[in-house]
């Protein structure tokens, strides 16, 4: 406990700072007004924000308190896994950049989709799958990058622990939504994002219309923004890197994950789709240019499709798997995980720390983010 404890500290130190200012506007987005996509944690907060005229430190609390949530679902899971090999892994991803991108990264939806995953993977291992699928689904609602990273985690599980028609049947509302909600709906009503915006120009932060302005985009128009090829060239070595060590381990040592009891043919196809789920961030690429960003989806990704895979196997990683996974997260370590809005992780150096100190007892590190 005193090291998963430790572990945090070093994250909160490295990339702690409070929501920015694009997480509070997009917490301002709801379905009531007029916007299709990404609504469901606006829609949800859009009572307080209307009593509070949309307070910065409405969105801000939610932010914490999901990051709150998934910080006890990491120390339930440290505390309560059966295998060494499944703590060093949560507390190393915790020490690597990782940790830290996790408290830079507060008050994107990427945390609620992920919790929203954690809460689907503890109903299925509780037999209550039909209860998973709709946090899944919701997590569609809540944003559509849910298709690329969290719901390749829920197929593999759930492809592993039912028959194929089950499976089928618990995957496909998430994937008719993100559908729908993709293909046959606009991102938002004409003229919704102009009214929005007036609202919240009497707000108490500086609100981003840059981010309103992804629903009146076409997703062509985005590409136009930025180069899918170079961010596709930085995520190429976390993905190769993620799936080549993924492979590796499960060749080493007698095998990772618990061999099925079907042919070697499901065996192949279940490790296949496992090298999906840890390679389908970098797909990410086609969505948005937030490459550090799908970059640390991907890492994350890996991490908890070993801790799945440790947990089926009920086996410890032996020395081979151990120093493979080793060297592939440091390797890792030496790709730039650059923060947002210019922000860089916090070197420890004395100055550094005392700067850091000095921001705590100040409280500018609490003040709301200035654009």
């Amino acid at each position: 406990m005193a090291v998963l404890a430790f572990a945090v500290l070093v994250a909160i130190y490295t990339g702690f700072r409070m929501p920015n200012d694009w997480t509070a506007t997009l917490d301002s987005v709801s379905v009531t007004d007029g916007f299709h996509r990404r609504f469901l944690v606006g829609t949800l907060l859009h009572p307080l924000a209307l009593v509070t005229g949309y307070n910065y430190w409405v969105f801000a609390a939610k932010d914490f308190l999901v990051l709150g949530a998934l910080l006890a679902v990491l120390a339930v899971v440290v505390i309560k896994a059966k295998l060494v090999s499944q703590r060093l892994l949560v507390i190393g991803w915790l020490l690597l950049p990782t940790g830290g991108f996790l408290f830079d990264e507060v008050g994107y939806y990427d945390q609620v989709i992920y919790l929203l995953l954690f809460g689907a993977l503890w109903l299925v291992f509780h037999d209550r799958p039909v209860m998973a699928c709709l946090l899944i689904t919701a997590g569609v609602e809540v944003h559509e990058i849910t298709v690329l990273t969290v719901l390749p985690v829920f197929a593999m599980v759930v492809l592993r622990r039912f028959p194929l028609h089950r499976a089928i049947a618990l995957l496909l509302p998430p994937v008719l939504l993100a559908g729908f909600l993709l293909i046959a709906v606009s991102p938002a009503a004409p003229g919704a994002t102009a009214r929005l915006s007036a609202r919240l120009r009497t707000a108490n932060f500086p609100f981003r219309a840059d981010a309103l302005a992804l629903f009146d985009r076409t997703q062509s128009q985005s590409w136009q923004m930025y180069s899918v090829r170079d961010t596709l060239i930085y995520l190429a070595p976390f993905a190769l890197l993620a799936v080549l060590g993924l492979v590796l381990l499960s060749l080493a040592d007698g095998g990772l994950a618990a061999r099925p009891r079907s042919s070697q043919l499901a065996a192949v196809v279940h490790a296949a789709i496992a090298c999906g789920a840890v390679g389908g961030p970098a797909l990410l690429a086609f969505a948005g240019w937030d490459q550090n960003r799908w970059g640390f989806l991907l890492v994350s990704n890996l991490v908890i499709v070993l801790w799945l895979q440790l947990r089926d196997s009920k086996r410890e990683l032996g020395p081979a798997q151990a120093v493979t996974l080793a060297v592939a997260l440091l390797v890792i370590t030496h790709i730039p995980m650059n923060y947002f809005d210019g922000f860089s992780p916090r070197p420890f150096q004395w100055p550094a720390v005392q700067q850091f100190a000095g921001q705590v007892k100040d409280g500018s590190l609490f003040a709301i983010p200035p654009r």
